[in-house]
């Protein structure tokens, strides 16, 4: 399993808000590029990246992403995600030449552009499974689709996608610890590698993510706040211990 900082982008500064609502950061940075390379230097070598303002539509931050991606050192593993939702803005992000975007509001809502985009570019897309009390929540958290989040999965299954990523959005920013018995279900119900997002705050916790077969964790507030020594995860969880390599 691998633990990836989050880079999350709102006005061109780095954030973290609590319980994914946008009126509430808990922390702001102003030179995102500093706060990524700051991540890898002190050893992570996978990074999440995520344009709050695509997502929630009022803006975008991609001349921030490319900036990032630019002073990346080589090696970087680099997902992307917010307000990816036509092929344009695939098409968009793709150029930026990430590792894998992450789809969401689209994907759930659509099936079949959901089955063409991933047909398309086979194993470059994760589908962002982003719940609250078991729904998936789409539009940067705003709206309930009125899917379960397993039957979501069940319907991505026969998918040439890299992944999902799913986000328990109402322990997003909180520290308050993961839904064990949530993600032991997400995890043991997808074909496809799962990322866990939303409330890690504790080695036990990425433990148990390695232990039931997750593939990654997402980290936010946690590792921002010093809740999680970062040189730690690092040492433990920085790096994948199976393959994360681009699938070109």
């Amino acid at each position: 399993m691998i633990a990836t900082p989050a880079v999350d982008l709102k006005g061109g500064r780095c954030v973290q808000l609590v319980g994914g609502r946008p009126e509430n950061e808990a922390v702001s940075l102003p030179d995102p590029v500093a706060v990524a390379l700051a991540w890898v230097d002190r050893g992570f070598s996978a990074l999440h990246l995520v344009d709050l303002d695509a997502a929630l539509g009022s803006g975008d931050n991609r001349a921030t992403i490319a900036r990032i991606l630019t002073a990346l050192p080589d090696g970087v593993d680099v997902q992307i995600g917010g307000g990816i939702r036509d092929d344009r803005a695939v098409a968009e992000v793709l150029a930026l030449n990430p590792d894998r975007i992450v789809v969401g509001t689209r994907a759930v809502a659509d099936a079949a552009w959901r089955r063409a985009t991933a047909d398309a570019h086979p194993g470059r897309l994760v589908v962002a499974a982003d719940i609250r009390a078991g729904e998936v929540v789409t539009k940067g958290w705003t709206e309930g689709s009125g899917t379960r989040v397993e039957d979501l999965l069940t319907q991505l299954d026969d998918l040439p996608i890299g992944g999902v990523l799913c986000t328990d959005v109402g322990r997003e920013g909180r520290m308050e610890g993961i839904d064990r018995a949530g993600v032991r279900a997400v995890v043991a119900a997808s074909r496809h590698p799962v990322w866990i997002s939303g409330g890690v705050t504790t080695l036990d916790e990425l433990a148990f993510l390695d232990d039931v077969g997750a593939h990654g964790a997402v980290l936010g507030m946690a590792l921002y706040t010093d809740t999680l020594d970062a040189q730690t995860v690092a040492e433990r969880f920085g790096r994948a211990t199976h393959d994360t390599e681009r699938i070109r």
